[in-house]
């Protein structure tokens, strides 16, 4: 009978899964179309008696009802699955997650630090924005001095009358020992790492800008001794145990005596090569003791006190660590250059 039919139907639609679309389409096509169950029971309707149409006519729109709202409604869950799995979670970290990379001026920058300060310095820092006095004047510097120039400098602002009032990017980080120097009593000791400025041609081999490590100690009794042990350590820590030293005569308007230092060349242990210029050392910064008349004009009595002063390009002991042929590479940041530096510590 029709009506069996019905239940039969509607309890099958009660009971309807289906795994994926694919299913639902074939069970949609199997109830609801033109020669689907349910349009075949609505052809036998025709031939019901007329007093039991107006009964299984409602038994069959309410079959028909309960088909197609099973059929949205899988359907919409399937939707809805798809949403979730195709949607973006913006607050998940990108995939995959490429660990970054120290640049190797830093590297460089930051053992050097770790070596001085296990050496009992301690860092000091000052503007890269000065005034004559800091950079030149307190530094002993005469008047006429060349890394007074244009053509050296950067000035900022320029008075002719008054030399003492010029304002300039700093040349050098000597300018932070001059501070320490006015603002602290001996003993003092200390490194002073930062960025500095100078008026030169962009080459591989040249910047305007660039970054330096300077070191200085004052207390009583300071003695060129002391900073070669200091300066001997350094080299050891940096490049290894093997590496040797030498110092060679040279002058510096704030240290009396000064000196150069050359470490034996890392690459052939001080046998020679193309590297060294085959003279078996490699220079890497200047040094010696601290001038009295730039104590005296910081304030110190230089009858009392003695120090050392060093300085080192951080772009030249990086340059023989990783040996980096062009200084520009350091400030162009390109990928590819700074991913060869990925694991470096």
């Amino acid at each position: 009978m029709l009506i069996e039919k019905i239940e039969i139907l509607k309890g099958q639609l009660n009971a309807l899964k289906a795994k994926n679309e694919e299913e639902l389409e074939a069970l949609r096509i199997k109830y609801l179309s033109k020669k689907g169950e349910i349009t075949a029971l609505f052809s036998e309707f025709k031939s019901v008696p007329a007093e039991q149409k107006r009964e299984l006519g409602q038994k069959l729109n309410e079959l028909k009802n309960i088909a197609t709202e099973k059929i949205n409604t899988l359907r919409e869950n399937f939707k809805e699955q798809n949403r979730e799995e195709n949607k973006i979670d913006i607050t998940r970290p990108s995939f995959p997650d490429e660990a970054g990379t120290r640049h190797p001026i830093s590297l460089v920058r930051k053992q050097i630090i770790d070596i001085f300060s296990r050496l009992g310095f301690t860092l000091a820092n000052g503007p890269e924005v000065e005034d004559d006095w800091h950079v030149f004047s307190a530094l002993n510097f005469a008047a006429d001095h060349p890394a007074r120039d244009m053509q050296d400098t950067f000035f900022i602002e320029n008075n002719n009358e008054d030399v003492t009032r010029n304002i300039v990017l700093r040349s050098h980080t000597s300018s932070v020992q001059v501070r320490t120097m006015e603002n602290r009593k001996p003993p003092i000791r200390i490194i002073c790492p930062g960025r500095v400025y100078r008026n030169e041609a962009i080459t591989a081999r040249a910047h305007c800008f660039f970054h330096q490590i300077e070191g200085l100690y004052i207390d009583k009794n300071v003695s060129f001794a002391d900073l070669k042990q200091v300066l001997l350590n350094f080299a050891k820590e940096l490049f290894g145990p093997d590496t040797k030293i030498r110092l060679r005569p040279s002058y510096f308007p704030f240290t009396e005596p000064s000196a150069e230092m050359d470490v034996s060349c890392m690459l052939c242990g001080g046998e020679g090569c193309g590297f060294c210029k085959h003279t078996g050392w490699v220079e890497i910064l200047g040094c010696g003791m601290v001038d009295p008349a730039v104590l005296e004009a910081s304030g110190i009595d230089s009858s009392i006190y003695s120090g050392y002063a060093f300085g080192l390009g951080v772009e030249r002991i990086t340059n023989l660590k990783y040996m980096v042929k062009d200084l520009r590479m350091f400030s162009e940041n390109d990928v590819r250059f700074l991913d060869e530096f990925q694991g470096a510590h």
